[in-house]
């Protein structure tokens, strides 16, 4: 009892850490400079197509409704593709789960119920219980899914979420949690994955950081290059050169978003999100 009250108690430490570290680097990113470059986009299926690399596409949709938007900007193909080469050679396949969103389908993202209730009841388990505080849901939601353009990397058509897929059997690579996993095993380097979960995530960061795209620390799946996250990650001293855009993909153009650091996300959606994610998990006094 003690030995599992003590791996609790461990648990709630690290998750509290990690997501209070996350929240500080999406405040470091609001500042963070951005000098864009305008490039345009280009389909990842179009590109893996034309180099004859297999790449798998999630078949699913955003909030389960909006189709996915496999794009990433026109810079980061050549790297993309001889990822997913490289991943061919170990015997896996590169699937890209999500890469560009736009504003609505990154405000909807973080506030459907498969997200937004498995992270309001890890928030409901961290502090004991209780009803948390608005606020402090909406911070914790910050650090797991940007609610500013400004920290929205998948905004600026810069960011791919992944999985990893053996050849063989079509079974995913073991990352000790699924696309998407929220709890204490979502930080990339957490210790509460089986060790060759934590190896698989570490050969598979090898090859994407190998192709110049960085790690978020804070979640296993996402990985970018060329934004905030990525210049800032490897320290380069260079500002961003992508930064949010408006993209249609029926005409391919792109237009950089204004105001970018006007949030996504009202006090009044926050709570009203709350309240029926509350319900959904039968909360009593939601």
């Amino acid at each position: 009892m003690q030995a599992r009250r003590a791996d609790e108690d461990a648990r709630k430490a690290y998750w509290t850490q990690q997501m209070e570290a996350a929240y500080e680097f999406m405040q470091a990113m609001m500042d963070y400079p951005v000098k864009e470059c305008g490039e345009p986009m280009v389909s990842l299926r179009d590109a893996a197509r034309e180099a004859g690399v297999a790449v798998l596409f999630s078949e699913t949709k955003i909030a389960g409704r909006f189709a996915r938007v496999f794009y990433l900007r026109r810079g980061l193909i050549e790297d993309f593709v001889a990822t997913a080469r490289e991943m061919g050679k170990w015997g896996w396949v590169l699937k890209v789960e999500d890469s560009y969103r736009s504003r609505t389908m990154q405000k909807e993202v973080a506030m459907q119920p498969i997200v937004l209730d498995r992270i309001l009841a890890k928030v409901i388990w961290e502090i004991g219980g209780k009803v948390p505080e608005p606020d402090f849901l909406f911070r914790r939601i910050t650090a797991l899914s940007a609610t500013f353009p400004k920290i929205g990397t998948h905004m600026s058509g810069s960011a791919l979420d992944i999985s990893v897929i053996r050849a063989q059997d079509g079974l995913e690579v073991d990352r000790g949690g699924p696309y998407i996993e929220l709890s204490e095993k979502t930080p990339k380097d957490s210790p509460f994955v089986p060790p060759q979960a934590a190896r698989n995530r570490e050969e598979i960061t090898r090859i994407m950081q190998g192709h110049g795209f960085m790690a978020y620390p804070w979640e296993f799946w996402h990985y970018s290059k060329g934004d905030a996250y990525a210049e800032h990650l490897a320290d380069t001293g260079r500002p961003a050169r992508y930064g949010a855009v408006d993209f249609d993909p029926a005409t391919r153009t792109l237009a950089p978003i204004p105001r970018p650091k006007e949030p996504l996300h009202s006090p009044e959606d926050i709570l009203r999100h709350m309240q029926a994610g509350l319900a959904r998990l039968g909360v009593i006094g939601a």
